[in-house]
């Protein structure tokens, strides 16, 4: 735990690189993850969904095996990162709908809460006609979702009042927030206008360091304000996981290890 909040890792942090990459899913070696979660005392992973090998992604192919992971560790999954919607935005791929209508079916399977639905980089909302686009690509899914009790947490590189306006466009309360405390910081924003703008539709949490402009550093050596971003997240009605998607280097746990004990000392400094 993480004051009140489920403490969680974005999967592959504590693991080798697969196949050399920052994030992916670790295909052939993930259920060893859980096991190192539950020694660092982490009560989450956020599963990753990638576009690569998607279709043997047990996400899709056999979600029951992530559950019986999760029982044997006690490591819950209550949040999907579904990166596959960055290589095929759900506005520009028709085969993303198909995705996301069985990924829904999973996720209500495994009581999954959270599925994050990235819109940045290649998948960027960066037109008026890109995110009316999206909007009227969502709106189904949005229906869907609410049906089941599954959220459709966005995470966008719009500032506070536009991505205020997207979830206002969509007009569905299952599509809420996926807030990334190192973006906002690498992209400038006001952790302060952020959460008057949409704090309350934040169900799901990246705790990361950015500099501005830049790339992941580890925890405390960017430019994130993390003291007022703990406050705002106390202060408000916000309820989900945090999910630590922190700086990691080749190996992962040491690096993670030592970046969650820095965690939770400024997260108890911050509110005190």
């Amino acid at each position: 735990m993480l004051g009140r909040y489920p403490l969680g890792t974005m999967q592959g942090r504590l693991v080798a690189k697969y196949k050399g990459r920052y994030q992916a899913h670790p295909k052939g070696y993930w259920r060893n993850e859980f096991e190192v979660a539950r020694d660092e005392g982490l009560e989450l992973i956020e599963f990753i969904l990638d576009h690569e090998d998607a279709a043997e992604n047990p996400l899709l192919a056999d979600p029951n095996t992530i559950m019986r992971v999760a029982d044997d560790t006690g490591v819950q999954v209550r949040s999907i990162c579904a990166d596959y919607f960055m290589e095929a935005p759900l506005q520009r791929d028709d085969n993303g709908h198909d995705v996301l209508a069985r990924l829904l079916d999973n996720a209500t399977t495994m009581g999954v809460r959270d599925i994050v639905i990235p819109c940045v980089d290649q998948s960027s909302l960066a037109t008026t006609a890109e995110a009316e686009a999206f909007v009227t690509a969502l709106r189904p899914h949005a229906e869907k979702a609410g049906r089941v009790g599954v959220n459709l947490a966005l995470e966008t590189d719009l500032a506070p009042r536009p991505f205020a306006d997207l979830l206002g466009a969509v007009g569905h309360p299952a599509v809420t927030v996926n807030y990334d405390s190192g973006n906002s910081a690498a992209l400038g924003f006001d952790p302060a206008e952020e959460f008057a703008a949409y704090g309350a539709r934040i169900t799901d949490i990246h705790i990361k360091d950015r500099t501005r402009g830049g790339g992941p550093v580890v925890l405390g050596e960017g430019d994130c304000e993390f003291d007022l971003v703990f406050k705002l997240i106390a202060t408000s009605s916000f309820d989900g996981p945090i999910i630590m998607q922190a700086y990691r280097d080749d190996e992962g746990v040491a690096v993670f290890r030592r970046q969650k004990a820095w965690l939770e000392d400024r997260y108890g400094e911050a509110l005190q």
